[in-house]
């Protein structure tokens, strides 16, 4: 299964085990889109465990507090972070002291996809 989503901020690939979300440049996400994110969860994850998968591909801003409610989702499992620019991944830091889930940082979308995978395998 592969749905391409479209929405004003971005692009939503829903995937089997996980979503890979590419974020329209420069934006700033904010934590009223995570009902985008929970009617995904509840769409196309009803029953199931998943990861979100962020493609850091375009430049944007983050509001570190959206993770407060995206920690919410029970069915969401993980986050992972893709990007090839050191201060992304820095930033990455910060973030992740604002999620109560597993949060990684990868420097290649592959890594990112087969971490998603082991992590629902354990759960």
């Amino acid at each position: 299964m592969s749905n391409l989503l479209t929405f004003p901020f971005g692009k939503v690939t829903v995937h089997d085990n996980y979503i890979i979300v590419v974020m329209n440049e420069g934006i700033v996400v904010t934590p009223d889109f995570n009902s985008v994110l929970e009617d995904i969860a509840k769409t196309y994850f009803s029953n199931k465990a998943f990861v979100y998968i962020t493609h850091r591909i375009n430049s944007y801003s983050v509001d570190p507090n959206i993770y407060f409610k995206t920690s919410q989702i029970t069915n969401l499992k993980g986050f992972a972070v893709v990007t090839g620019d050191k201060l992304y991944r820095d930033n990455v830091a910060l973030e992740k002291t604002f999620f109560s889930k597993p949060f990684k940082s990868f420097a290649q979308l592959n890594k990112a996809i087969d971490w998603a995978n082991n992590l629902l395998e354990s759960n």
